[in-house]
């Protein structure tokens, strides 16, 4: 993982939701970019106080989130529901600190920034005192196509995500696991965490479907998003997100359609240079993107670039892209954003 030594002085750090997939990451993320924490406060339920975690080398106690958790605290980071985050993200900014909050609680209230530092760094600077982490297929999908946009506006997208495990946390993770074993085994296995069975299976994505659209919360969290991420209302955007039996990184198939003709090559010219971004295009070897090797890597994986045949008119590319929906997609994301905070 890339280290960023920061030359300020150390600060009070909680993570919300601390004994997650996600706050696991936190705490590995901090440690290896060498962030500068002077005390770091882990905060969980009730049931999770008590344990303990490693950091950098020493062991830290859980407490239980209360009212009271962030007196003195700097940044907190929470990645630990949508609800949790709308209770005690507010208390945090009360009490002095800045909040990266991992939730859809606040992403598209206009007063939050929702921010990909690859992309719209300079939101940071308009917080209140809370700054969204965005959906992480959102941000695995587009972080790569921002050079291209900036270069030859993107007018349309079209997004299919292949979305692993870990987007429904641990126990998700556990489930298809165990499941698994039990499938190889030929024993029956009940699934409790997800509504399917998971293991050898892929199913639309686990979120309510509006019945006007037809879209399930995520996609329409990908679409949203993106368009105030990338500060375009005008942005036509469709996705389908499907659940797939991988643990931690998320794909996705993408096709869009810029403003102005644009050909293979000079879209592979801006991937090669894209922040955050790998490209992965071996076409001889029939290597692309692929979930395993994005696991526990920062930078995000794309590949597949070609000319979109359906559209001869030359304006459309296609291409696959895969990321740890753990580090970009979630932890890494908003590890960066305070750095940026502690930058401003």
């Amino acid at each position: 993982m890339n280290s960023r030594p920061l030359a300020v002085a150390p600060l009070a750090v909680a993570i919300v939701g601390a004994t997650g997939a996600v706050g696991i990451e936190f705490l590995r993320c901090l440690a290896e970019r060498r962030f500068p924490v002077k005390e770091l406060r882990l905060l969980a339920s009730a049931r999770s106080a008590g344990r303990t975690l490693d950091f950098d080398g020493r062991s830290i106690t859980v407490r239980e989130l209360t009212d009271r958790s962030f007196e003195g605290v700097d940044i907190a980071l929470f990645s630990a529901g949508g609800g949790i985050s709308k209770r005690y993200a507010p208390i945090a900014v009360a009490a002095g600190a800045v909040v990266v909050d991992n939730s859809s609680a606040f992403r598209m209230d206009p007063a939050v920034p929702l921010v990909i530092p690859e992309i719209n760094a300079d939101a940071i600077a308009q917080h209140k005192g809370i700054v969204a982490n965005p959906n992480c297929a959102a941000i695995i999908a587009i972080t790569p196509l921002w050079p291209i946009h900036r270069h030859n506006r993107i007018r349309r997208m079209t997004i299919a995500t292949y979305q692993a495990a870990s987007g429904a946390g641990a126990a998700a993770m556990d489930e298809l696991a165990d499941s698994t074993r039990a499938y190889l085994d030929g024993r029956p296995f009940e699934p409790k965490v997800l509504p399917h069975p998971y293991a050898f299976n892929l199913f639309s994505h686990n979120t309510a479907i509006d019945p006007a659209t037809g879209y399930n919360d995520e996609e329409t969290k990908v679409m949203r998003e993106t368009r105030k991420i990338y500060g375009d209302e005008e942005l036509r955007l469709s996705a389908t997100c499907v659940r797939v039996p991988v643990l931690r990184a998320h794909a996705a198939a993408v096709s869009f359609e810029c403003e102005r003709p644009i050909d293979e090559a000079t879209a592979r010219a801006l991937l090669e240079k894209a922040p955050g971004v790998r490209v992965v295009d071996d076409r001889e070897r029939n290597v692309f993107p692929m979930p395993r090797d994005a696991s526990q890597q920062d930078d995000i994986l794309v590949g597949r670039i070609r000319q979109d045949l359906s559209d001869p008119t030359g304006h459309t590319i296609a291409l696959f892209v895969a990321g740890d929906q753990l580090l970009k997609g979630a932890a890494l994301n908003a590890v960066q954003i305070a750095e940026h905070l502690l930058a401003a």
